[in-house]
């Protein structure tokens, strides 16, 4: 290393150096307290306060309630990510063609994805109304959305998908405008239709900014908590209780610290988990270091 390259290294070091520390500051030192506090049992009203070692642990492995929590984390996840991935490709590709009332759509879609989460929750539950409801108007039937454990889970994935959709769709509108012309004349000179135009050259092309999206609205959506808590508070029984529902219910509601505590560190190593092989998925594209 030569010594310009030790001084350009100690300057970049030192630019990142306060961002460091306000990142150990704000996110390392709470998250070991938290991972602290999931090995004890605490419950401050009662005034308990003893190490229990693993014991959160051991009991969620076996705790019936825990389980449904993951199952409903993972299918909402699964399929709401999944609506979002293929809606936003659509609406991506619908808008790469419109020619008239573009900037209408995209503020519309804007609009949509700006809206806070407890704005769009209200907003939905209006909509799920059993009597007044627009959605059951269109439909010709009273359906009780939040209310009726068969759909209350729907409902909450459709009103996710309406809220998150625009951020896949405009990342892939924007990555549809960097892409030349001459790409899609070559291909039509090759003979291709527009299905083959589609699977070999505009999806390879949106691969890297779709691996992108799919990264943000996972972790989005597993640690999403705003909507269902606002929409059903987890139930009716507990068909809509995802970890991060439950784990609130355990801190807030019965005060279990420890407890509680476990549970957030179970949805930050599933996190993590799923962000490593996302990266690792972006690593072979090229986009992470």
């Amino acid at each position: 290393m030569t010594a310009r390259q030790r001084a350009d290294r100690r300057a970049g070091l030192a630019f990142v150096g306060p961002a460091a520390l306000t990142l150990a500051a704000l996110a390392l030192y709470p998250g070991l307290w938290v991972l602290w506090l999931s090995l004890q049992q605490r419950i401050p009203i009662f005034g308990i306060a003893r190490f229990v070692g693993l014991d959160h642990y051991g009991f969620l492995a076996t705790d019936p309630r825990f389980w449904n929590a993951v199952r409903v984390t993972l299918v909402f996840t699964g399929i709401s990510v999944a609506l979002e991935l293929l809606l936003g490709l659509g609406v991506a590709l619908a808008l790469q063609r419109q020619r008239v009332g573009r900037r209408l759509a995209l503020s519309l879609l804007l609009l949509a994805w700006a809206l806070p989460s407890v704005v769009t929750a209200k907003l939905f539950e209006w909509l799920y109304h059993p009597s007044a409801g627009l959605v059951n108007v269109l439909l010709g039937r009273p359906l009780n959305w939040l209310g009726d454990p068969a759909l209350a889970l729907l409902g909450l994935i459709l009103a996710d998908v309406w809220r998150t959709m625009p951020f896949v769709a405009l990342l892939c509108y924007a990555r549809l405008l960097t892409i030349s012309p001459e790409v899609y004349e070559a291909a039509r000179v090759d003979g291709a239709g527009r299905l083959a135009t589609l699977t070999s050259v505009t999806l390879p092309l949106l691969r890297s900014i779709l691996l992108v999206a799919l990264l943000f609205r996972t972790l989005d959506a597993l640690r999403a908590f705003d909507l269902m808590y606002v929409l059903t508070g987890g139930g009716p029984a507990n068909t809509t209780e995802t970890l991060t529902v439950y784990a609130y219910r355990s801190l807030f509601q019965t005060l279990q610290l420890g407890f509680g505590s476990a549970i957030g560190v179970v949805i930050f190593a599933l996190v993590m988990a799923v962000a490593a092989g996302y990266l690792r998925a972006l690593r072979r594209e090229g986009l992470a270091a």
